[in-house]
């Protein structure tokens, strides 16, 4: 049986924490979907077709990922592309209480899809989507929390 893991999240931007996500669920997962979901409780900076532009870079090197976009529920996007695992990564004790209650909602309402927890590296641990948006917004250097080929086009600056 193949083991199809998504890892959701907004992107925005992607982060060199994201990066080492994608990469190390690649190597655990037969097939890693990178999901980038339109959640309705976030507005967010940069369009969805930049988003995805970058994480196709990062992937380009990983065959076994590709890169998708989704609204709804994550759980109904794994029902739909046969996933059994979501991949969320945890760089904090506030960030392991939020996800954790998210995947005790998806275990009830999909008994079959089981979320899985990675670890931030602790160098990485400190870099967080909000902090580099913050950054961009205005007009410092955010290249070194960003991925090899990552580049934020000036519009943004």
């Amino acid at each position: 049986m193949t083991k199809i893991a998504v890892f959701p999240g907004s992107f925005d931007p992607v982060t060199k924490g994201h990066e080492n996500l994608i990469v190390r669920a690649s190597s655990i997962f037969d097939r890693v979907i990178v999901a980038i979901g339109e959640n309705s409780q976030k507005q967010t900076f940069f369009p969805i077709e930049l988003k995805k532009q970058w994480l196709k870079i990062i992937t380009e090197k990983l065959p076994n990922t590709d890169v998708q976009t989704f609204k709804g529920l994550t759980v109904d996007f794994c029902i739909l592309n046969n996933a059994k695992y979501i991949i969320r990564g945890v760089r904090t004790s506030a960030d392991f209480d939020y996800e954790k209650d998210i995947a005790q909602m998806n275990k009830i309402m999909h008994s079959d899809i089981e979320t899985v927890f990675l670890l931030a590296l602790p160098e990485l641990s400190g870099i967080t989507s909000s902090l580099v948006r913050e950054i961009i917004k205005y007009g410092g250097n955010a290249s070194p929390f960003l991925p090899d080929g990552v580049i934020i086009p000036d519009r943004f600056f």
